[in-house]
């Protein structure tokens, strides 16, 4: 309870509500861009200066370490799972969009950990980034080889015609396409602008410590929790546009958004309980495993797995779990990981 009753999460349900009445409120795109970099770039300053502090310790390897092994963990999960009642394609893409990560998700989190004065380490704005990319990557390789399979289906009789046999015919259009190169998706990963703002601002506080943070105050944190209302405002808004999008969806999918997202946390505690990992940071890593993208992932499918359906991946994810998470999941998993670890 006291988690909705902050004034960022309050301004989120307002737009949830005002999105829900068809209200003609909204964020212009361009300010809700600038939102999201200053929030980025605000983050890796405050993980920076934390960095500047503690230095790279075990527990920094521990943390990042874990943070990857989940990432990989939680796609092949889902994969594994989804396929049975869904497509290949959507399949991956769903796995793709849960196994990456909700940057919003994570900074509200770092905001409620401040609030109630609960330790984590800096480097836990590195995990986020490294969690990012590895779930893309296992899509699209996902993709080619389904791909591939539909291809190898192609028989070619005498007369020359190709007929397709059984389940390719569903993937006509994908199957004659190249595999699309994991190569590229992992060039465009790491040069994307807002993750390299992250990192970038991370650097910049690691490098100018203490008298960098004094300097940065009024930007990276007078004013960072106003921003934070503005752009959960927005988010609140999409988030109930977008609950149109699972009309029509099975029980099993909508089942998947609500309870995947717990039992990726629960590895996540696992984890941290195993490598002894402190309070804070487990919190953060269980944020991390059950949130699920809704900006960096959906954009790459749309042109890497046009096969995939967007209404799916997109409306679960910001339509569902992205609005259960900022509610009710920050406190669930900051609590559990608080009895657990103590």
């Amino acid at each position: 309870m006291q988690n909705i009753l902050d004034p960022a999460i309050l301004f989120f349900v307002f737009g949830v509500l005002a999105g829900a009445v068809r209200s003609n409120l909204e964020i212009p795109p361009a300010i809700s861009r600038f939102l999201s970099l200053y929030l980025l770039m605000a983050l890796g300053l405050k993980g920076g200066f934390a960095l500047s502090h503690s230095g790279l310790t075990a527990n920094v390897g521990l943390s990042l370490g874990a943070a990857v092994s989940l990432a990989i963990a939680v796609p092949l999960i889902g994969y594994n799972i989804l396929r049975r009642f869904v497509s290949g394609f959507d399949a991956a893409a769903v796995a793709a969009t849960y196994g990456s990560v909700s940057a919003v998700t994570f900074v509200t989190a770092v905001q409620y950990l401040e609030n109630q004065q609960l330790a984590y380490g800096g480097h836990m704005a590195a995990a986020m980034a490294l969690m990012e990319s590895p779930a893309i990557i296992m899509a699209i390789v996902f993709a080619n080889s389904l791909r591939q399979r539909a291809s190898a289906s192609v028989a070619v009789p005498a007369g020359g015609a190709a007929v397709l046999a059984g389940p390719a015919a569903s993937v006509a259009a994908g199957a004659g396409k190249q595999g699309v190169s994991v190569g590229k998706i992992l060039h465009e990963s790491f040069t994307d602008g807002a993750q390299l703002l992250l990192l970038g601002a991370m650097v910049v506080g690691i490098v100018t410590g203490d008298a960098g943070k004094a300097a940065m105050q009024p930007f990276s944190g007078d004013l960072f929790k106003g921003m934070l209302a503005f752009f959960l405002l927005d988010m609140g808004l999409m988030a109930a546009r977008n609950l149109m999008q699972i009309r029509g969806k099975s029980p099993v999918q909508v089942a998947y958004a609500v309870l995947g997202p717990l039992l990726h946390a629960m590895l996540a505690l696992t984890l941290a309980v195993l490598l002894h990992l402190p309070t804070g940071d487990a919190a953060l890593l269980m944020v991390l495993a059950a949130s699920a993208s809704y900006i960096a992932v959906p954009a790459v499918l749309r042109y890497a797995m046009p096969e995939a359906t967007p209404s799916l991946y997109f409306g679960l994810s910001l339509g569902v779990t992205f609005p259960l998470n900022i509610l009710f999941g920050i406190p669930l998993y900051v609590g559990v990981a608080r009895t657990v670890l103590g």
